[in-house]
């Protein structure tokens, strides 16, 4: 999930807009007939012109469906008011690509058709992807692929302090590792704990590693993620840097080869084959042993609703074009993304077997908005960083942040 963590933040002003009913000038084309003419795409991916695979991919989905496409990149926060304000004057894209959590959002502001009425074929894909656009029992989407958390880990740093990597199976023998670390003189664990998404999103491996749920934030199992990273921190196994840390900068800080872990993400692997030293990842550990549940990132392809329903025959095609097993290997590929079936993680993981953890970190991770969560998550998220600040810097024992943050 890159910068995209903070797409959570983005529903909530959606949300506002919604309560406001906005209103803009469309910048959407007239898209003629359903009987070919003109389909319109809209996606979270600027970083692409229309030299890129990706863009090109587009072009062949709408000629093999006997259209042309016409695809508007958006920066993500932008893309999903645009959504909104488009939604409201009935000129809506025909495919819309959107962050895993805004697809609640729009969803319930009755944005987004179901995959039941598309006709979208999910059955081959991961059960624990999809529930991040699944909502009141229905789904709005499916996923273009994921990506999550593991820990990366420096090589020379772990054998220097006589650390076998594949020894860190829980919580307790990830510790011991970092204080084994601490006592040769380098640096244990980085991550990103700064008050934004983003902590969020790095905390909730170890949140829901430990068996809690996001309804209880203030549950004993709650209180003893929250108290894993206060104590880490307490004996400097842990920065305090990490309390302002972006995932970007926690990262800045393992390449400079003084740090053991890094938790970070799929985005990253261009970045840590640069570094200059050799690396490693494992799963992020639960508590109690096996892989914690990280949160997802990563796009669902969507179908917005239309005036002209007969629009949706060729939608169907396109969306099904886009999410085929040979196409998404390679769009998924240029994402830095694992694949949401089964079917395309082998394929990725026989071209690269450095991906193999990533896969299962992904079949291990959930949704942020899953568990029926909905619209409800950014309520929840904003007061579980708030608490994870709180404990960080000292002003609240972890008890007493989560109590805080559960009123």
């Amino acid at each position: 999930m890159t910068v995209s963590v903070s797409r959570a933040a983005a529903a909530l002003a959606l949300s506002a807009c919604v309560l406001a009913a906005c209103s803009t000038t469309s910048g959407t084309p007239d898209t003629g007939s359903a009987a070919g003419g003109t389909y319109t795409i809209w996606d979270p991916y600027p970083q692409f012109d229309d030299s890129a695979d990706w863009v090109k991919l587009l072009q062949k989905c709408g000629t093999d469906a006997g259209v042309t496409v016409k695809r508007t990149a958006y920066d993500t926060s932008d893309l999903t008011n645009k959504a909104l304000l488009a939604a409201q004057q009935s000129n809506s894209p025909d495919v819309l690509i959107v962050d895993n959590p805004v697809v609640s959002t729009l969803a319930d502001a009755g944005v987004l058709t179901t995959t039941e009425e598309m006709k979208v074929d999910t059955a081959a894909v991961e059960p624990n992807l999809l529930a991040a656009g699944q909502i009141g029992g229905k789904t709005y989407g499916i996923p273009i692929g994921a990506n999550t958390l593991a820990l990366y880990y420096n090589k020379a740093v772990l054998t220097a302090a006589g650390v076998d990597p594949a020894a860190v199976k829980d919580w307790a023998s990830l510790t011991a590792a970092l204080g084994k670390v601490k006592a040769t003189g380098k640096k244990g664990i980085t991550f990103s704990a700064i008050g934004t998404e983003e902590g969020s999103f790095q905390f909730l491996p170890w949140f829901w590693g430990a068996g809690a749920n996001l309804t209880k934030l203030d549950s004993p199992e709650g209180v003893s993620s929250l108290q894993l990273w206060t104590d880490w921190l307490k004996n400097g196994y842990a920065p305090n840097s990490v309390i302002g840390n972006t995932q970007t900068t926690s990262w800045q800080e393992f390449a400079t080869g003084q740090f053991a872990f890094a938790e970070n993400g799929t985005w990253q692997l261009g970045n840590a084959k640069k570094t200059g030293f050799e690396y490693g990842i494992i799963p992020i550990p639960a508590k109690a042993g096996g892989t914690a549940p990280a949160p997802t990132g990563g796009e669902f392809v969507t179908a917005p609703v239309q005036k002209d329903a007969a629009r949706y025959t060729t939608t169907q095609k396109l969306i099904a074009c886009l999410s085929s097993t040979e196409n998404a290997l390679t769009t998924d590929t240029t994402l830095s993304y694992i694949a949401a079936t089964d079917a395309v993680q082998a394929k990725q993981v026989a071209a690269n077997a450095e991906l193999k953890v990533w896969v299962e970190a992904v079949k291990a991770a959930k949704g942020r908005t899953s568990d029926n969560l909905g619209t409800k998550y950014p309520k929840i998220s904003q007061p579980m960083w708030t608490a994870v600040q709180a404990a960080l810097s000292g002003s609240k024992s972890p008890a007493d942040a989560m109590a805080a943050a559960a009123k």
